[in-house]
């Protein structure tokens, strides 16, 4: 377990991604002990970072045009992007890696049917495609996962399938079927295996496209509803007042950078090293 952890420590593009990304997952989980006040809490409008609380303490990011201090709402935001994006991504790989090796695997009828509804859903722009079943259905958090996973679902499928297809065609999966092995045991331990490492690197960058969705879909009013601080939704709020008191958008848009290159970096290093691994072997 050592030795297969090493070669990933060892590269600095990896470790750089890994305390980015790991490092909003550190805020979101202890948010409640980080943020120095309620991030729905009017308090004073418009303050300059690092002006001073007549209440006491500092508004170290300044505060938004309702006197919502931004620190405290960019720390509770990251739970609202790292949850909801992880979920949705998770719950897309749940349905795209079913479906994938069903079809990979069976082929025919069943592999037509699901490739051809994979390819129309995927013809659609992917972000029209968001807010389209955002406006139809509504926005809450059961909606924005939903929609996510629709979206996204159908490219995990390709490529899963692909992986699937080369593969069940491979001696030892026609020895385990020789050897009278179900074939949903095939999937599981023979074939899904063999897809582990593209698909880590698929989940990264996907994790990291999904988050930049929420926070798009926030920036054009379709995220979260109010008052549940969203880093989109907070640009959309300051951009108004963007010239004027450009920390309104500063910090929220270096928060979704933050996010989206660690998890960039993160995709980048883990590449690299089963590239290295796979040259070796």
């Amino acid at each position: 377990m050592r030795k297969a952890i090493l070669p990933y420590l060892a590269n600095p593009v990896v470790v750089v991604g890994a305390l980015l990304s790991f490092g909003w997952l550190f805020v979101a989980a202890l948010a409640p002990w980080l943020a120095p006040y309620d991030p729905i809490k009017t308090i004073l409008p418009l303050m300059q970072p690092g002006a001073a609380n007549p209440a006491g303490g500092i508004f170290l990011l300044g505060t938004d045009m309702l006197g919502r201090d931004i620190l405290s709402r960019l720390i509770y935001g990251a739970r609202t992007v790292v949850v909801f994006a992880t979920l949705a991504t998770v719950t897309a790989y749940l349905v795209g890696v079913t479906l994938g090796l069903i079809a990979g695997y069976w082929r025919g009828r069943v592999d037509a049917v699901l490739s051809y509804l994979a390819n129309v859903v995927l013809s659609f722009p992917v972000l029209v495609l968001y807010i389209v079943i955002i406006v139809v259905i509504g926005s809450s958090p059961f909606n924005i996962v939903l929609a996510v996973t629709f979206g996204s679902a159908p490219a995990i499928f390709r490529i899963v399938r692909g992986i699937t297809m080369d593969v069940a065609s491979r001696d030892y999966v026609a020895a385990a079927v020789t050897q009278g092995e179900r074939a949903w045991r095939i999937m599981v331990f023979d074939v899904l295996p063999n897809a582990t490492g593209p698909l880590a690197v698929d989940f990264c960058l996907r994790l990291g496209y999904t988050a930049i969705t929420i926070g798009t879909l926030g920036f054009l009013g379709l995220g979260l509803p109010p008052p549940t601080p969203d880093w989109g939704t907070m640009v959309n709020e300051g951009r108004g007042m963007a010239i004027a008191f450009p920390h309104l958008v500063i910090f929220p848009c270096l928060a979704i950078s933050s996010l989206m290159l660690g998890l960039s970096l993160l995709a980048d290093g883990l590449r690299e090293v089963s590239d290295a691994q796979g040259r070796r072997t």
